[in-house]
């Protein structure tokens, strides 16, 4: 982790004014993106894994826990096939001698048909032995989505609803937010959704997200250098970035 005192770094930013959201993230966790090459809707290659890091490493960020996909008939991944991607990214990143940077693996799991069952044979991925990270479709809620967080609590893990802003079926002031939460759920914000990357809906319920006190970690969901040079560009008023910086240094504990 970066050995410069984050809050020395945070106030030297705040009376400095900088606005740019990066500029908070040097020594962050990203525990969700997608730099795993091959395996899903993100990288495509072992170079542009390389590449992502490369990007990432420019504002301070060396650690990741990837989450590729687990989507039935979309992205059939298994703990086989995830280790085997983060393998070819290791053995690069060893020739490249980039030893500054930090990579392991774990998944975000789609509620879908197929889920309960992976979650039963234990084919799941979590994250830090403890979290789960799942999500569902942006169209419309998943039918079977409650028992499910249930089953995962059975089994003993805190499930991660990834990037509850993105919904289009959740309203921003949508009661259904705290039902999760007195369900159990924890929320994972995705930081390009502080900009407009999503559309102003997405950016409007992320700020109702934070300012109610809701979102428990912040991730990236990073695929490719696109959204990477977006994140890159995304500026905050010094009120947002004081509500973010006790989010991120939640991420980097629980997740480091």
């Amino acid at each position: 982790m970066n050995s410069e005192n984050p809050v020395s770094k945070f106030m030297f930013q705040i009376f400095s004014k900088k606005r740019f959201l990066v500029d908070l993230l040097a020594g962050f966790v990203d525990m969700h993106n997608h730099i795993l090459p091959g395996i899903d809707d993100g990288a495509k290659s072992v170079q542009e894994s390389i590449d992502l890091l490369k990007g990432f490493g420019e504002f301070g960020v060396s650690n990741f826990i990837a989450t590729p996909h687990i989507m039935h008939n979309y992205y059939p991944n298994t703990p086989e096939t995830i280790e085997k991607s983060l393998t070819l990214l290791k053995n690069d990143l060893l020739k490249q001698e980039m030893t500054n940077v930090a990579v392991t693996a774990a998944a975000e799991h789609m509620i879908d048909a197929n889920f309960e069952t992976l979650l039963e044979f234990d084919q799941v991925l979590p994250i830090r032995k403890n979290y789960l990270l799942i999500e569902m479709s942006y169209l419309q809620p998943a039918i079977n989505f409650d028992n499910s967080v249930q089953k995962i609590a059975s089994k003993r893990f805190f499930p991660i609803l990834a990037h509850p802003e993105r919904y289009v079926y959740l309203k921003s002031n949508s009661r259904k937010y705290r039902m999760y939460k007195e369900q159990g759920l924890l929320f994972q914000l995705n930081l390009l959704s502080l900009g407009e990357y999503y559309g102003k809906d997405v950016q409007k319920k992320a700020m109702r997200l934070v300012d109610e006190g809701l979102i428990d970690f912040l991730g990236s969901d990073i695929h490719n250098m696109n959204q990477l040079q977006n994140l890159r560009e995304i500026k905050i008023g010094n009120k947002l970035a004081e509500s973010l910086f006790p989010l991120i240094e939640k991420t980097i504990y629980n997740f480091y």
